[in-house]
C-alpha cells in the first residue's frame, strides 16, 4: 500500500467517494470559509478557471503597478520640468525687442560721414518686408509655421525617425527646430548641442507662441538670423549678396538668401556655386509645393545664375576723422556705448564737407611750411638694398608711415648724382594684384631750400650743395609727383616728410556755436588725439582780450591813456620784472593801441587797475578759464585752455555778449525717427498757433555773458588788431571786415591767432605735443594767423563782406589815432569825454602772496 493510500481523505476501495467535509469550528468561531475551488463546480474544468484566476490577478497587478509608474513618472517628469523651467531666462521682453542696429553720422550737407557699428544688420518691421520673402524662409525652415504651436510634432516625429535610420550608416543627425524654436535658441538660451538645451528652447518656443503673434516671432526672425558676409538679418544680407534692396529681388536671389540659414559659409555662391545652387533650388521646391510660388515660376527661377554682386558701402565724406570721432565721444557719454554702436541712432552735425576740407589743408599747409622753414631735412624712412632682385620686395615690405598723404608714395633712391636722384615705387595699375615699378627724377633745386641737415642737438646745418647731402643710395622716402617743368619727360618727383610739429583749428557760428570745421592734428593716423579740445595749452596774448573787457564793463573808454611803463613784482620764485615783446616801453598810449601793439606792461598795469578777481570773474563767464588762479602772470595768458573754449570766448563778442555753447551735434533721432535730442533748444513763440497773422519767433534764452555794448566795444578794438597791430596777415586780401588777436607764449612755445567776422569764428594754435620752443621769432602774427587767413578765405569765398552789427545805445564818435588815421571809435553813453588824464609815470612795484608763481607770461 502506497503511502497516498492511507491519507485520511480517500476513500477505501469499494467506499464511495464522499465530498470532503472540514471540521468544524470551534464555538465561538465563525465557519471557515471553502477554498477556492471547492464547493459547486469543482471536477475537470477546475483547473482552467484557476489559471484564470491567476491571469486576472497579474493583469491587477500589473495594471495598478502601470497606474504606479504613471503617476511616479508624471510626478517626475512635472519635478523635472519645474527644474527645467525655474531658470529660464525671462521672455517678456522680446515683445519689445529691438535688433541691434547701424548708427549713422551725417554732415550739415546730409552727406555720410561714418557708420558706428559692432554687426551691419538694418532692421525692417514685418510689414515692410516683402510677403515673397517671408514665404520663402518659412518654406526653407518651418513649414507648418503658420499652424504649430512653437513645437511642430510631424517635423519632429520626421526627424526621429531620420535619425534613427541614419545612426547605422553614420550621417548626421538632422534636427527639427521650428522658426519659434530657433528664436528662442538665438536670444534666450544659446547654441550649445544637448539635449537639456533643446527642451529648454522647445519650453521657451510655447511660451513665445502664447506671448506675441506670429508675425512679431517672424519679424525678429529675419531680421537677427545670421546669413553670412557679416550680414545679420535678410535686409543686410540682400545688400551684401546682390546690393539690393528687399524689394529688388528677384525670385530666384530671395531663395537664395533662404538657402542659407542652415549654413551660410557651406552655400557661399563665391566659393562654392554649385551647392548653393542646389540648396537655392531645394527652396523653390518647397515654396511651390507650400503655394507660395507656382511651379512654372519655381522652374523660371531656377534658370537664373547666381551673381553676387557684393555691397557697394555709400559714399562717406572723405574729411574730418578729428570731428566724427569728437562727435562718436559724445554719443558715448550721452547715450552709452551700446545705443552708440547698436541703437540704429540717425546724427546730424553741423560739419560743413567744404569748409572742413579747406581748414585740414590750411592747417597741414602751416604746420608744413613751419616744418621747412624750422625742421630741416630729418633722414628716410628706412634703408634698404638696391640690388636688381631685391629692392622691389624689400620696399614693398616698408610700412607706410602714419600721416602721410594719399598721394604720397613710399620710394628708394635707386641713383643719387651731384644734382638729382633716381627713385622708383610701386604701383598696382587698374587694381592687380602684382605691384609695377615706376620711376622718377628728384632734382637738388626742389630740396635745397628747406632739406638742411639737422644735427644730434636739433640745429639745423646749411643748404645742401649736392643731392648726396640729402639722399644716398637705398634710402627710401615719401615722394609726391608734381608737374614737369617746360617740356621735361618723365615724371618729376617733389621730396616729402611729415612734420614734427602739431596744431589745431576750430571753425563755429558765432550766431549758434554749431561748429562748422574742426581738426585737431597733422593727420588722424597719426594720433587720434584731438588737440582741438583735449590739449590744455597757454593762449598767451590770445586771453588779453579777457583782460581789457573787465575795464570796457567799468565804463573805462577806448581812448583811455594808459601807462606802458616797467614793472617789478616780487614773487617767492624771485624778482618778476616783465617786458614787451619789442624790449621798451612806450609811455602813455590808448587802451586801443595797448592791444593792437599786445603791450604786456600795459595789460599787466590794467589788469591791477581793475582787479584779478575780475579777469578771473570774465575768464569763467565766457568759459575760457573756469578757475584761474588769481595771479597776475594769468593776464598774460599764463592759464590753459583749448582751442574750442577759445573759439567760443571769442564768438560772444561778435554776437553782442552772449553765451555760447559749441556743438557739434544738431540732431539725434532714434530708429523710428523721433527726435531724442537737439542742440537748439530755443523756445517757439507761436509755434503751436499764435495770433493771427504773425509769426512763430524763436526766444534766445541764452546768458547775457557781458553787455552788448562792451561786447562791441571789444569788437572794434579786435578789429584794429587786424588793420593796424600784430595780426595784419590774417586779413590780406580779403577786403571785408575782420577781428581778431594774436597769441604768443613765453619762449615761443605755444602761437595762437583767433579771429573772427560778424557769420565765422576761427581759432587756431600751432606748437608741439612736448611743449619746446618754435624758434625766437615765431608768433601768432605768423603760421597762426595765415592759416586762419586760408580758412577764412575757403569759408566767404562766395559771401558779400558783412559789417559788424552796433548794437542800440552805443555812442560812436569819430576820433584821430595816434597815428593820424581817424576811426568811429565805439562809446558807451556818457563816457565819450570820460578818459582820464595821465596820472603816474614811475616804475609800478608790487608783490604777491607766498606760494603765487608769477614767473610765467605771454610775450604778444
Amino acid at each position: 500500500m502506497s503511502p497516498n493510500d492511507l491519507r485520511a481523505d480517500r476513500p477505501l476501495v469499494g467506499e464511495r467517494a464522499q465530498p470532503h467535509q472540514p471540521a468544524p469550528a470551534p464555538p465561538g468561531v465563525p465557519p471557515r470559509p471553502p477554498r477556492r475551488g471547492q464547493g459547486r463546480g469543482q471536477g475537470r474544468g477546475g483547473s482552467g478557471r484557476g489559471f484564470g484566476r491567476w491571469v486576472v490577478r497579474l493583469a491587477g497587478y500589473g495594471l495598478v503597478l502601470g497606474m504606479a509608474g504613471v503617476v511616479v513618472a508624471g510626478v517626475a517628469g512635472y519635478g523635472f520640468y519645474r527644474q527645467t523651467a525655474g531658470d529660464l531666462p525671462p521672455h517678456e521682453w522680446l515683445a519689445d525687442y529691438q535688433p541691434p542696429q547701424m548708427s549713422r553720422i551725417y554732415a550739415a550737407d546730409s552727406k555720410l560721414m561714418a557708420e558706428l557699428a559692432l554687426e551691419r544688420r538694418v532692421f525692417v518691421p514685418i510689414g515692410a518686408i516683402p510677403k515673397r520673402v517671408q514665404a520663402a524662409f518659412v518654406s526653407a525652415e518651418d513649414q507648418n509655421f503658420w499652424s504649430h504651436h512653437g513645437v511642430d510634432p510631424l517635423a519632429l516625429t520626421r526627424a526621429v525617425v531620420m535619425n534613427v535610420e541614419g545612426m547605422a550608416t553614420g550621417r548626421r543627425a538632422v534636427g527639427a527646430s521650428t522658426i519659434t524654436q530657433q528664436v528662442a535658441k538665438n536670444m534666450l538660451v544659446g547654441n550649445d548641442r544637448t539635449v537639456m538645451r533643446k527642451v529648454r528652447e522647445a519650453i521657451l518656443a510655447f511660451r513665445l507662441e502664447s506671448a506675441m503673434p506670429k508675425d512679431r516671432i517672424l519679424e525678429i526672425y529675419l531680421n537677427e538670423i545670421f546669413l553670412g558676409q557679416q550680414a545679420y538679418g535678410v535686409a543686410a544680407a540682400a545688400m551684401n549678396y546682390f546690393n539690393k534692396g528687399l524689394d529688388e529681388l528677384s525670385l530666384g536671389e530671395t531663395a537664395f538668401l533662404a538657402a542659407l540659414p542652415k549654413a551660410p559659409n557651406n552655400y557661399n555662391p563665391s566659393r562654392y556655386p554649385e551647392a548653393a545652387k542646389a540648396r537655392r533650388d531645394w527652396v523653390l521646391d518647397r515654396m511651390a509645393e507650400d503655394g507660395a510660388v507656382t511651379r512654372a515660376e519655381a522652374e523660371a527661377a531656377k534658370q537664373e545664375p547666381i551673381i553676387a554682386r557684393g555691397r557697394v558701402r555709400p559714399e562717406t565724406v572723405a574729411t574730418g576723422p578729428y570731428f566724427t570721432e569728437e562727435v562718436r565721444r559724445e554719443l558715448v557719454a550721452r547715450f552709452g556705448q551700446d545705443q552708440t554702436t547698436m541703437g540704429g541712432l540717425v546724427v546730424r552735425t553741423s560739419m560743413e564737407p567744404e569748409l572742413q576740407a579747406a581748414t585740414e589743408q590750411a592747417l597741414r599747409d602751416g604746420l608744413t611750411a613751419y616744418d621747412r622753414r624750422r625742421g630741416g631735412w630729418r633722414g628716410p624712412v628706412a634703408k634698404i638694398s638696391t640690388a636688381a632682385t631685391e629692392w622691389m620686395p624689400a620696399l614693398e615690405a616698408v610700412s607706410r608711415p602714419g600721416g602721410a598723404q594719399p598721394g604720397w608714395r613710399l620710394a628708394v633712391a635707386l641713383s643719387v648724382e651731384a644734382r638729382e636722384a633716381r627713385l622708383s615705387w610701386l604701383e598696382r595699375p587698374d587694381g592687380r594684384a602684382q605691384a609695377q615699378p615706376r620711376q622718377g627724377t628728384l632734382s637738388l633745386e626742389d630740396v635745397a631750400s628747406w632739406a638742411r641737415p639737422v644735427n644730434a642737438q636739433g640745429r639745423l646745418g646749411g643748404q645742401p650743395r649736392r643731392m648726396q647731402e640729402v639722399l644716398s643710395p637705398g634710402d627710401v622716402v615719401l615722394v609726391e609727383e608734381v608737374p614737369a617743368r617746360g617740356n621735361a619727360r618723365g615724371s618729376r618727383l617733389s621730396l616729402r616728410q611729415i612734420p614734427l610739429i602739431q596744431g589745431a583749428a576750430v571753425a563755429l557760428d558765432p550766431a549758434t556755436g554749431r561748429v562748422l570745421a574742426m581738426t585737431g592734428g597733422y593727420a588722424f593716423e597719426q594720433s587720434w588725439f584731438n588737440r582741438a579740445t583735449q590739449a590744455l595749452r597757454q593762449p598767451g596774448s590770445a586771453f588779453k582780450p579777457f583782460v581789457y573787457l573787465p575795464a570796457l564793463e567799468m565804463g573805462i573808454p577806448p581812448n583811455q591813456k594808459l601807462l606802458d611803463g616797467p614793472i617789478e613784482i616780487m614773487t617767492p620764485q624771485g624778482l618778476w620784472k616783465p617786458g614787451n615783446y619789442s624790449g621798451q616801453p612806450r609811455g602813455w598810449v590808448t587802451m586801443r593801441s595797448a592791444l593792437q601793439q599786445s603791450l604786456n606792461l600795459v595789460t599787466i598795469r590794467l589788469a591791477q587797475e581793475v582787479g584779478i578777481e575780475r579777469v578771473a570773474d570774465a575768464a569763467a563767464r565766457f568759459h575760457v578759464i573756469p578757475n584761474m588762479p588769481r595771479v597776475l602772470s594769468m593776464a598774460l595768458g599764463a592759464g590753459e585752455t583749448t582751442v574750442m573754449r577759445m573759439a567760443a570766448g571769442y564768438a560772444s563778442f561778435v554776437n553782442g555778449g552772449k553765451e555760447v555753447t559749441p556743438t557739434l551735434i544738431d540732431t539725434v533721432q532714434d530708429r523710428f525717427g523721433k527726435v531724442v535730442w537737439r542742440a537748439d533748444n530755443r523756445r517757439c513763440e507761436g509755434c503751436e498757433g499764435g495770433p493771427q497773422g504773425e509769426p512763430p519767433r524763436l526766444v534766445d534764452e541764452r546768458k547775457q555773458v557781458t553787455d552788448p555794448i562792451s561786447a562791441y566795444q571789444m569788437v572794434s578794438l579786435l578789429q584794429g588788431v587786424v588793420q593796424y597791430g600784430t595780426g595784419k596777415r590774417a586779413a590780406e586780401g580779403l577786403n571785408r571786415p575782420v577781428a581778431g588777436k594774436t597769441g604768443t607764449t613765453n619762449d615761443y612755445m605755444d602761437n595762437w591767432f583767433v579771429g573772427f567776422t560778424p557769420d565765422i569764428v576761427v581759432a587756431v594754435w600751432m606748437g608741439f605735443d612736448e611743449p619746446r620752443s618754435l624758434g625766437s621769432g615765431e608768433t601768432g602774427g605768423g603760421g597762426p594767423a595765415g592759416i586762419f587767413h586760408d580758412v577764412l578765405a575757403s569759408a566767404l569765398k562766395d559771401s558779400p563782406p558783412v559789417p559788424f552789427r552796433a548794437p542800440p545805445g552805443v555812442a560812436l564818435v569819430r576820433t584821430q589815432l595816434e597815428n593820424g588815421q581817424t576811426i568811429l571809435e565805439a562809446f558807451k553813453p556818457g563816457t565819450e569825454n570820460a578818459a582820464r588824464p595821465p596820472i603816474d609815470n614811475g616804475v609800478l612795484s608790487s608783490s604777491t602772496p607766498a606760494g603765487v608763481d608769477n614767473s610765467l607770461g605771454g610775450l604778444y
